[in-house]
């Protein structure tokens, strides 16, 4: 007992002010992890105001609250005097081994977060990238999942999609569509003009009733007309098909010819 009082007289000032560092850092804990909560709770308010993607909301949200407990528990160490530079560098250190190994994981982790916060398209959308066309099915925090016109499922990872340039067809209300049709040099163009008018603008999926319909080309066997037209996007590719099969009966009602590549031989006898 004396020895023990003997020491706590010895080093009175010393555990003094250990334990005032104590407190303190308790103190500095109990209030950080208060306001912790608070940054963490208003920056999942402000994601969700701004229509932020709900399966991204409590992953960033729980990033930073970790984020910010680590930087609180090396700041609280600093204060009762526990040297963190080598905590630094350990955290570093791992940090680079982790990055360095999962490098590719990392870039489309990243670019999901992009690709989710910025929404350059969204599921439902018809998406060209990567070399492949597909209704947009599922966006995954790595990969984006597409589906194509004959049902196949494309994995695409999101680090090169959000890097490269990509063609979102449902990005617009409206589409225009364009069309090429070839009459023979012999056949009346003014009819030929008079026919595509009737067919294309009579019908109601066409919204711009203005006619485009102009001579494009003087082709090696054809008379070529280019035709655009401004339809609603759903509508694009049910027009597209419907006016080439109504356009070649109508050509062919009216005795337009649709000529096909054709070559004149001579024969020369000597």
């Amino acid at each position: 007992m004396e020895s023990l009082t003997k020491f706590f007289e010895n080093n009175y000032d010393k555990i003094v002010n250990y334990a005032s560092q104590i407190l303190l850092a308790i103190i500095v804990l109990i209030i950080g992890l208060f306001v912790i909560k608070k940054i963490v709770k208003t920056t999942k308010n402000l994601m969700n105001k701004k229509s932020i993607d709900a399966s991204l909301v409590p992953f960033l949200s729980g990033m930073l609250g970790a984020i910010l407990k680590v930087l609180l528990v090396l700041s609280i160490l600093g204060m009762v005097g526990v040297e963190v530079t080598s905590f630094i560098a350990i955290l570093g250190a791992a940090g680079l081994a982790i990055g360095m190994a999962l490098s590719g994981t990392l870039q489309n982790f990243a670019g999901g977060v992009m690709i989710l916060i910025f929404k350059p398209f969204k599921v439902g959308d018809v998406l060209e990238a990567q070399g492949y066309i597909g209704s947009v099915a599922e966006i995954q925090i790595f990969n984006t999942i597409l589906k194509t016109w004959d049902n196949k499922t494309i994995i695409i990872p999101n680090g090169g999609l959000s890097n490269s340039s990509m063609v979102n067809y449902s990005t617009e209300e409206t589409r225009t569509v364009e069309w090429i049709f070839g009459i023979g040099y012999d056949d009346d163009i003014d009819k030929a003009r008079e026919i595509i008018n009737n067919v294309v603008y009579s019908d109601d999926r066409v919204i711009d009733k203005t006619p485009f319909i102009n001579v494009n080309e003087l082709g090696d066997s054809s008379v070529n007309f280019k035709v655009r037209a401004k339809v609603k996007s759903p509508d694009y590719w049910g027009v597209t098909f419907d006016m080439t099969e109504r356009i070649k009966k109508e050509f062919d009602k009216n005795g337009v010819s649709i000529p096909f590549p054709q070559r004149d031989v001579h024969i020369h006898n000597k």
